[in-house]
């Protein structure tokens, strides 16, 4: 989870968030080159004043810094393109978890039992116990098995809100009758946090997100325990 004065990533917890980490380390080396030269240009025309009045024209020059930007982008856009199919990739997942979007808060439907559906709320502060985090926490939290691919489902009841967990690469809008879907798989048990990432309303920063991966025998008890309680 992120912390106080973070400059970087959140822990990746799924191998989309691998991939969109090693993209940015791949970009970031790009703009670093294109940086650095660019800064060594402008200090060099300030300090010597680059001129070389026997050069009127050169069709060699012009070939190269009309194919490199060309080649730079391919380079950024391959890699970005790739992850962004990987995103949108369903193989036949073990789970379907539907998330709805209501103002100020989330609810859960687990479309694959047929009583399996709970509401989520923001713990407020005066209710935290010790080990909670404040504006962060839920009574309720969305509970996936480890290293199984799931379908979710994202959409609002009233206006448009975003369901976003940073460690698990996911940012999905939910739009009124509308269904936008992803995969997702953890790759490690935890507890995951995130928040709704669209302006929906006064309360927009009250309806946080609270993903917990744990084993497949774990959840087989959590989803029996929940049909008994419903």
């Amino acid at each position: 989870m992120a912390y106080p004065s973070m400059l970087g990533f959140q822990d990746a917890t799924s191998p989309i968030m691998e991939e969109l980490l090693h993209f940015h380390d791949h970009a970031m080396i790009i703009v670093t080159l294109i940086s650095s030269f660019v800064f060594y240009t402008i200090t060099m025309m300030v300090i010597t004043k680059l001129t070389y009045k026997s050069m009127l024209d050169s069709q060699e020059m012009e070939m190269v810094w009309t194919a490199l930007p060309a080649l730079i982008l391919t380079m950024v856009a391959l890699p970005s393109l790739r992850i962004l199919y990987l995103m949108d990739e369903l193989n036949f997942p073990n789970l379907t978890v539907k998330a709805v979007g209501h103002q100020w808060y989330w609810s859960y439907e687990y479309t694959d039992f047929e009583q399996l559906n709970f509401d989520s709320y923001m713990i407020p502060t005066q209710d935290l116990t010790p080990g909670q985090f404040r504006l962060l926490d839920t009574d309720n939290r969305m509970v996936v098995p480890v290293n199984s691919p799931i379908r979710v489902m994202v959409t609002a009841d009233d206006v448009l809100h975003s369901w976003a967990t940073p460690s698990l690469g996911i940012k999905l809008d939910a739009v009124p009758g509308r269904l936008n879907q992803t995969a997702l798989m953890t790759s490690r048990p935890g507890v995951f946090y995130g928040q709704c990432s669209e302006i929906c309303g006064a309360n927009h920063s009250f309806m946080p997100i609270v993903v917990e991966s744990i084993p497949l025998d774990h959840f087989e008890y959590w989803t029996h325990s929940m049909l008994n309680n419903a």
